[in-house]
């Protein structure tokens, strides 16, 4: 059965316990988890068309919570770089993926209430999942959250709290809830969960590419959730023999508010000294002390990528852009497209992330 594990540490719990966090060093959990057999290519053929279909790679199975969520299209834009459409996902971004892995696991354990913090897709994920599972649940964002994204929260049944302050103050305020005994705290940051979820994305990818990845995966990173994903599903699939290369892993961070970028470049294991305070008009990723940056920074360099940053004026173009060929994408989920998508020199696929209409076009 899976455990957690604290990857600074050594500490473990049981995943039937509502232990949030390292009781020890109060970080995020890893997962000890081991695939359950093979998975090949053939095996697919006929079985759900979800991303539920790689039941033998997920920590769940048989789940109840499903809203159809994965197997999203994968298009090509130019001829070198494809885009892969997760804003197409029930509650129109790819966090469809991790939350379902919460509400599931949240609804086994029946907890009094389920409580998260987002800067908003991630909040509407998990209040949808929540609601498909009847579990009460409590979403906290920050002033300034998307009204389209705070509407959604509001109509799926979750009671919404609004935190003065920044994305940091909300966590705060969240981890703060999630402390009250009988609470689960569905955090697509500190739950590993989340990360086994989002996965799928890059299985989806094999899949799709008939047994084979692009030379290049580009994500936006903010608290690295997708990029995070993706290494986990890399290492599997070259440990099992199923890809003969792992991709470089391309993150890419608003230059507003990019800690994660500003530690690679200084060749630092985790993030330097706190910045001063910004904003930026890619909201999911605007996020200034990621508790994952040790892992994010390791994996980024152990798949021989790198980190990019893009302007707010390349978002407001890139936004523009992609309109123009058809992809209407919020803000956060065209910061690929504005790093890689004049790349010609190697196949590379960015992930068209969320919904344009949940953010409206940047001002």
């Amino acid at each position: 059965m899976p455990a957690y594990i604290c990857p600074q540490d050594g500490t473990r719990a049981d995943t039937t316990a509502l232990t949030w966090c390292c009781p020890v060093c109060r970080g995020p959990w890893d997962l000890e988890f081991e695939p359950a057999g093979a998975l090949s290519l053939n095996s697919l053929t006929g079985r759900v068309n979800s991303l539920w279909r790689y039941e033998e790679v997920l920590p769940l199975a048989s789940p109840t919570t499903t809203l159809g969520e994965g197997r999203t299209p994968l298009v090509p834009v130019t001829g070198t770089v494809s885009a892969k459409l997760d804003f197409l996902m029930p509650t129109l971004s790819f966090k469809d993926r991790g939350a379902v892995m919460l509400a599931e696991l949240a609804r086994r354990l029946s907890p009094e209430r389920v409580v998260a913090d987002s800067s908003g897709n991630a909040g509407t994920a998990v209040a949808a999942y929540c609601a498909r599972a009847s579990l009460p649940c409590t979403v906290y964002v920050p002033e300034g959250t998307s009204p389209k994204k705070t509407e959604q929260i509001r109509a799926h049944g979750a009671h919404l709290e609004i935190v003065p302050g920044d994305r940091e103050a909300t966590a705060a305020a969240a981890r703060a809830a999630a402390d009250v005994p009988g609470t689960f705290y569905a955090s697509h940051v500190f739950n590993p969960y989340f990360l086994h979820g989002t996965k799928t994305y890059v299985y989806e990818l094999w899949e799709e590419l008939g047994g084979r990845l692009p030379d290049a995966i580009a994500v936006p990173v903010g608290n690295g959730t997708l990029l995070l994903g993706a290494a986990l599903a890399t290492a599997e699939l070259h440990a099992r023999g199923l890809i003969d290369r792992r991709p470089a892993l391309i993150a890419v961070q608003a230059e507003a508010v990019s800690p994660l970028a500003a530690a690679f470049r200084a060749d630092a294991e985790d993030l330097l000294p706190d910045g001063p305070a910004a904003t930026a008009l890619a909201e999911g990723i605007a996020i200034p002390r990621p508790p994952r940056a040790r892992a994010i920074l390791a994996a980024v360099r152990e798949s021989g990528g790198t980190f990019l940053t893009v302007t707010e004026d390349q978002i407001r173009a890139a936004q523009l852009d992609l309109a123009a060929r058809g992809f209407y994408v919020e803000t956060t989920g065209v910061a690929c497209w504005a790093a890689v998508g004049g790349w010609t020199d190697r196949s590379v696929v960015v992930p068209l992330c969320g919904a344009g209409l949940k953010t409206g076009l940047a001002a």
